[in-house]
């Protein structure tokens, strides 16, 4: 078995662990864009992890962790970076449509490059600032990583959501005062626990809906 092949079965088998089925051609995709993420790093700074084995448990494993709880058709990744989780997770959602928002223009262009290079037709990369841009239409999913506070998050994002959008907070570890000043109109969902194989870090997600369109949290 090829250095390749053995990589590519190993991803596999850790996504499996996280409850994501990839088939030989997404695991292909992923590795690909890591291939791609470590040669513009060299030159633009994209990212500080640069070490492989940990590429793929900090920004592929742990970018698939929250495919179980995407919702609906239309998903944006608010501060997606160089791609993360946007671009993992439309390589295993075709069927979903993908907005990847940054205000960092060189990452956004990165994210361009990515998904022309990858074939990935439904995502769309967009340079802005998530609280000054108003689409057309609400999102179905919002996901954030590390993005900021809940209460500044919630903020940042409503003109993105309608009655019914799920906002994905992801997390890593646990702070006593996360949850400090979330405003009356939004509630907790869920607080799920991540167990990313081989990262050796805690992270968590955090599920949140308008106040009207869920039970608070029990």
């Amino acid at each position: 078995m090829s250095d390749e092949s053995a990589e590519a079965g190993a991803l596999i088998r850790s996504a499996a662990a996280l409850g994501v089925t990839l088939d030989a051609a997404m695991a292909r995709r992923l590795l690909v864009l890591l291939d791609e993420l470590a040669r513009w790093n060299r030159s633009y700074n994209l990212t500080s992890i640069t070490a492989r084995a940990e590429m793929i448990t900090h920004h592929v494993l742990d970018s698939l962790a929250v495919q179980p709880l995407l919702a609906g058709e239309r998903v944006i990744d608010v501060g997606t970076g160089a791609g993360f989780p946007g671009l993992p997770l439309a390589i295993v959602e075709p069927t979903r449509r993908f907005t990847l928002l940054d205000s960092n223009g060189k990452k956004v262009r990165f994210v361009a490059h990515a998904a022309r290079t990858l074939g990935l037709g439904n995502v769309e990369p967009l340079h802005a600032r998530a609280e000054a841009w108003a689409p057309a239409q609400a999102f179905d999913t919002v996901v954030a990583r590390a993005f900021a506070p809940l209460a500044e998050l919630v903020k940042q994002v409503a003109g993105l959501c309608g009655p019914s959008t799920r906002v994905l907070a992801m997390k890593g570890r646990r702070s006593a005062d996360e949850r400090a000043g979330l405003p009356a109109d939004w509630l907790i969902e869920e607080d799920r626990e991540l167990h990313i194989p081989g990262l050796g870090e805690e992270r968590h997600v955090i599920v949140l809906r308008r106040s009207a369109a869920v039970a608070p949290l029990r």
